[in-house]
C-alpha cells in the first residue's frame, strides 16, 4: 500500500478512463480519494494529456513532485483505437452533437477506404473541432460554438505515423493511429470523410497507448480507489 509520503514525492499513475467522464474530473476524483485515505490536507494531481468525455481509456495522472514531468509525457506519441461511421457528419465530428449531414456511400470501396488512409501519413495540416477545449480570446472554442458563435480557428501541424484500418463492417470502420502530441482524432475522422468524398464521424475512440505506457497496464478509477483501501 502507498503511503502518503509516496504520493506527496511522486506517483505516476495509469487510469483506464471511463465512458462520460471528463479528464477534470478524474484528476478531482482521485486528488480527493488520496486525501481522504491518507489524511493529507494538499496534495498536487494532474493529468498527461486531455481525453475527449466520449472517449475511454489511458490517463497518464502525476501526484505531487511528479507533476514536473506533465509537460513530457504530454510531449510524447499516443496511440488510439477506434471507429469511424461513414456517410454522415455532426457538428463535433463526434457523437457529442447530432447529425447534421448525410453524404453518398455507394462509391466507396475497402480498397479506397484503405488507400485513403495514406494521405494522412506524416506531417499533415489539421482544424481543430470547434468543440474542444482550446482557447480563443479567453474563452473555450466550445463555448463559441455552443452559442451558436462563429470563430476562426487556424490549422495545426501535426504528425500522424500510423493509420492503420483493422476492420470495416458496411459504413462502420474500425482503427488504429499513432500520433503526436496535438493531434485530434475527430479531426482526423472528419477530414477522412472528405477525402473518400463523403462525410464521416467519430463514433468510438480509446487511447491505449501514450509513450511507452499501455493502457493494459491501467486501472479503473474504482480498482485504484479500493486500492488505497487496502491494508
Amino acid at each position: 500500500m502507498k503511503t502518503a509520503e509516496d504520493f506527496q514525492t511522486g506517483q505516476v499513475l495509469l487510469i483506464d478512463k471511463p465512458l462520460h467522464w471528463t479528464s477534470f474530473q478524474a484528476v478531482n476524483k482521485l486528488r480527493w480519494e488520496i486525501k481522504h485515505a491518507l489524511n493529507i490536507k494538499k496534495i498536487k494531481v494532474g493529468h498527461a494529456g486531455t481525453l475527449d468525455p466520449l472517449a475511454t481509456g489511458l490517463l497518464v495522472i502525476c501526484t505531487g513532485k511528479m507533476t514536473k514531468q506533465i509537460n513530457t509525457y504530454q510531449g510524447q506519441d499516443k496511440e488510439y483505437t477506434g471507429t469511424i461511421v461513414l456517410g454522415s457528419t455532426t457538428p463535433s465530428y463526434d457523437l457529442e452533437t447530432d447529425i447534421n449531414a448525410t453524404f453518398p456511400t455507394k462509391h466507396i470501396t475497402e480498397q479506397s477506404i484503405l488507400e485513403t488512409t495514406k494521405q494522412f501519413i506524416g506531417a499533415i495540416e489539421q482544424l481543430p473541432p470547434v468543440f474542444s477545449a482550446i482557447k480563443k480570446e479567453g474563452k473555450r472554442l466550445y463555448e463559441f460554438a455552443r452559442a451558436g458563435e462563429s470563430v476562426e480557428i487556424k490549422p495545426r501541424t501535426v504528425h500522424i505515423s500510423e493509420f492503420e484500418i483493422t476492420k470495416v463492417t458496411g459504413l462502420e470502420v474500425q482503427f488504429r493511429v499513432v500520433c503526436s502530441k496535438g493531434t485530434y482524432i475527430r479531426s482526423l475522422a472528419n477530414d477522412f470523410g472528405k477525402a473518400l468524398q463523403s462525410g464521416a464521424h467519430l463514433s468510438v475512440l480509446r487511447r491505449t497507448k501514450i509513450g511507452d505506457f499501455h493502457v493494459n497496464d491501467a486501472l479503473l478509477p474504482e480498482d485504484f480507489i479500493n486500492s488505497l483501501k487496502t491494508k
